[in-house]
């Protein structure tokens, strides 16, 4: 891996993940080789997860309960950028909420619109 190489160089250790923010959605990369992915169109709820002495994770959401998990340290401002295009996106509950001392999960946002299901097709 590229990644690794170019860390090793420089003394850095391989980090246990990186992620990709895009226009088209965030991707997450694990050391184990597994990657999370996510449309920021197929995005329907934002929930923000605290732990004592952990870094706080944002989770993107689909339809179907599948998502990205970007852990804080991981975000910059182009992630903080994209999330504002989110219909009705409140930027000051998702940093109320991270940083909040209360250890839990809280859902930040949903879409006021999500996608609805797909209708059962009938074939001849």
């Amino acid at each position: 891996m590229e990644l690794a190489r170019i860390a090793a160089m420089h003394g850095n250790p391989m980090p246990d993940s990186y992620v990709y923010v895009t226009e088209e959605g965030v991707t997450r990369h694990y050391a184990d080789g597994s990657v999370e992915a996510l449309a920021w169109e197929d995005v329907v709820e934002v929930r923000v997860v605290t732990e004592s002495g952990e870094d706080v994770l944002f989770i993107l959401l689909d339809r179907d309960g599948e998502g990205c998990v970007v852990p804080r340290s991981a975000t910059d401002a182009t992630f903080l950028a994209r999330l504002r295009y989110l219909p009705d996106f409140d930027l000051d509950r998702l940093t109320h909420a991270a940083d909040s001392a209360h250890d839990g999960v809280v859902v930040v946002w949903r879409s006021p619109d999500p996608p609805s299901a797909l209708p059962d097709l009938e074939y001849d």
